[in-house]
C-alpha cells in the first residue's frame, strides 16, 4: 500500500518541501502504525526547515511536530491500543505524512467527540502554553504577565489558559489582531505603534510578573525590563531569528542547530548577575517531556479533558491538504496567522 509524505531536501525556504509517495510504513516491535488525520504548522517547523532548529534532523527528512490520527496496525508486543482507536503524539518530525510508526510510549488517547483540528493544537501548542504557566511559572490567580505573540498558536493559548488560572493578561500583537486578543481576554499592545516596556509600565506601574518570550534574541532583555523586581521571563523561542518565515541572515542551506542557543545562556546567567532579581528561566517542551514522559501525558491528557469540556476553543487560522504544506509554510511565514495552521489528510478533511 502506497502513501504519501513530505520531505525537506536542502535546507532552505518553502520550496524545500516536496511530496513523495512510497510504500507504508510498517510496525516494529513496540510501534504502532497510525494514519495521521490532523498534523499542525508551526514555527519550530520553519525553522527545522532552514536548519537552525535544535530538534533539526539530517536531510532528507519529514517535518512535523504534533499529530491526530488513528491507530491502523500494531506491531508485536504491543497491548492496550486498538485498530481504530484516536490517539495524539508529539513524534518531533515526521508528522507530515499519510501514515507514521510511532513508539505505543508516544501515544495518548484522545476521547470521543472532539474535533482532531482542535485536539491536534493542543499537543504542542497547548502542552508549552500549560507547562510554562504552571510547571515554570507557577502562576496564582491575580497575577499580572505579558505574553509576545498574543494571537499565535501558543500566545493565544496562553490566553485561554490564563484567563481560567484568573491572570491579568497583556499581549503584543499586530493592530490586526487586536480584537482576536481582547476577545480571548488579553489586553493588547499593538508593538508596531508602541513600545512594549513603557505601554507595560503605564498600565502596571512598576511591571508584571511573568513575561512569555518566544522570540528570543535581544528581545528577552526588553522582556526582563519589563518586569517588576523579583519577575520571572520564561523564555521559549528563537523567532527573532526569523524574517518573513526565512532565516533573517539569509544563510540557511545548512545544518546549523547550536548556534543561536548560546544567548539563552547569556540570558540566563544574566538574570542572576544583574541587579532587580530579574530572572530567565528556559522552557522547551522536548526536553521536559524526554526527562520527565509522564508530565506530558498528563498535562495533555488535562487539556484534552478540557477541550471535551468546552472549556477551551483552540483557534484554528486555516486547514490544508497535506499535499499544500508548501502553501501553509508561505502563510505562516509571510503573513502570520491568529491561531492555528492544520494540515489534513484527505480522509479528515472529507470527514
Amino acid at each position: 500500500m502506497k502513501h504519501r509524505r513530505i520531505i525537506v531536501t536542502n535546507y532552505g525556504g518553502p520550496d524545500a518541501l516536496h511530496v513523495v509517495e512510497e510504500e507504508c510504513p510498517e510496525p516494529k516491535v513496540g510501534e504502532v502504525r497510525v494514519r495521521v488525520l490532523a498534523a499542525g504548522v508551526g514555527q519550530p517547523d520553519l525553522m527545522m526547515r532552514e536548519g537552525f532548529h535544535p530538534e533539526t534532523p539530517p536531510l532528507p527528512f519529514t517535518p512535523g511536530w504534533d499529530l491526530v490520527g488513528m491507530v491502523d496496525k500494531l506491531g508485536s508486543g504491543v497491548s492496550g491500543v486498538e485498530p481504530g482507536q484516536i490517539i495524539a503524539a508529539l513524534p518531533i518530525s515526521g508528522a507530515y505524512a499519510e501514515f507514521v510508526c510511532l513508539a505505543q510510549r508516544e501515544l495518548v488517547p484522545v476521547p470521543p467527540g472532539v474535533d482532531v483540528a482542535e485536539a491536534v493544537s493542543l499537543v504542542l501548542n497547548y502542552v508549552t502554553a500549560y507547562q510554562m504557566l504552571h510547571r515554570c511559572a507557577k502562576v496564582e490567580p491575580g497575577q499580572q504577565v505579558l505574553i509576545h505573540g498574543a494571537a499565535g498558536g501558543v500566545g493565544s493559548a496562553l490566553l485561554q489558559l490564563g484567563r481560567l488560572a484568573g491572570l491579568q493578561m497583556y499581549g503584543t500583537c499586530s493592530s490586526q489582531d487586536a480584537m482576536a486578543v481582547s476577545g480571548l481576554g488579553g489586553i493588547p499592545i499593538d508593538y508596531q505603534r508602541l513600545d512594549f516596556v513603557e505601554e507595560i509600565r503605564r498600565l502596571t506601574g512598576d511591571g508584571v510578573d511573568v513575561v512569555f518570550d518566544g522570540i528570543g534574541g535581544s528581545n528577552i532583555w526588553r522582556s526582563r525590563d519589563a518586569l517588576h523586581p523579583r519577575g520571572k521571563v520564561v523564555a521559549y523561542g528563537l523567532t527573532a531569528s526569523l524574517r518573513g518565515g526565512r532565516l533573517a541572515s539569509g544563510r540557511s542551506g545548512r545544518r546549523n542547530r547550536f548556534q543561536r542557543l548560546a544567548i539563552f545562556g547569556v540570558c540566563i546567567v544574566g538574570g542572576w548577575l544583574l541587579p532587580g532579581r530579574k530572572r530567565v528561566v528556559p522552557y522547551s517542551i522536548q526536553w521536559l517531556k524526554r526527562m520527565k514522559p509522564a508530565l506530558f501525558r498528563q498535562d495533555l491528557t488535562v487539556l484534552l479533558d478540557l477541550l471535551q469540556q468546552e472549556r477551551i476553543k483552540p483557534l484554528i487560522a486555516r486547514k490544508f491538504s497535506l499535499s499544500e504544506a508548501k502553501l501553509a509554510h508561505e502563510l505562516l511565514g509571510e503573513k502570520g496567522v491568529a491561531g492555528k495552521i492544520v494540515l489534513m489528510t484527505n480522509e479528515a478533511l472529507m470527514g
